[in-house]
């Protein structure tokens, strides 16, 4: 009696670790990099031969469905490989819903902290359509970067567009290298708009002039000064609005 009650005690404890050891569905959270911040997210599945299929997205970078090369969960311990970024991640399950450890990126490349949390909502990487608002379009300008002589131009464009979610921007920064990257916030209240790239630590902070066709204010990179940032609308209404006729001669007169 006594070892049957051991036997079926040893059983319970097996099934209690294995649910603990379940991390099938969505995960997501910041990866920290000594640029800023980006989001990842997870998506674990379990086959029927008891291995790991895992997709991974990187929706500030625009990336989605990268399958990954290697997932396993051993003990707690789990550790995973993207071999097209050279990625490995190894942490450690903690609970049920918080993975937490670290994402090296190449040989001898600095250890970056990540975790990620078990989440039934997961970052979209689509938006639902809907009218267009009063700034959709493509805006390009300018942020200067103080120097120790003259200040330098570095080139940023935004696409805005108006969704089912509230506003959305892609960003491209040749400088970075970031072309078509989703912003991670954009805000609108009046002629105010604040566009935040947590990829670079970055925050556009401009107002809208009367003709919605140039946005002025400033580039907020991390903890520096403030720089000036210029947007001038070159695609969407009012930039392809016509533009008024210049004066007619008067005609002659019979």
């Amino acid at each position: 009696m006594k070892r049957l009650l051991i036997s079926a005690l040893f059983v319970a404890s097996m099934i209690s670790f294995a649910s603990a050891q379940d991390v099938t569905g969505d995960w997501q959270g910041p990866l920290t990099t000594p640029m800023g911040e980006l989001r990842l997210v997870l998506h674990i599945t379990r086959q029927s031969d008891g291995t790991w299929k895992v997709i991974m997205d990187s929706p500030d970078q625009g990336l989605s469905s990268a399958p990954l090369d290697t997932f396993t969960l051993d003990a707690g311990k789990v550790h995973f490989t993207l071999n097209a970024a050279k990625g490995v991640f190894d942490g450690s399950l903690k609970g049920t819903t918080t993975i937490t450890g670290n994402w090296t990126q190449g040989v001898g490349s600095q250890k970056m902290p990540l975790t990620l949390s078990k989440t039934t909502t997961p970052i979209k990487m689509t938006h639902d359509p809907a009218p267009p608002s009063d700034i959709d379009g493509t805006w390009e300008g300018i942020y200067t970067v103080p120097t120790a002589t003259v200040p330098e131009k570095k080139q940023v464009t935004f696409q805005i567009k108006n969704t089912a979610d509230g506003l959305t921007a892609t960003f491209d920064l040749p400088e970075m290298g970031a072309k078509g990257w989703p912003a991670t916030e954009v805000t609108r209240k009046g002629n105010s708009v604040k566009i935040r790239l947590k990829q670079y630590n970055v925050l556009a902070q401009v107002k809208l002039n009367k003709t919605l066709d140039n946005m002025t204010g400033d580039w907020l990179a991390g903890d520096d000064p403030a720089r000036t940032l210029s947007l001038k609308k070159t695609q969407g209404p009012a930039a392809d609005a016509p533009k008024a006729d210049a004066a007619k001669p008067d005609a002659p007169k019979k």
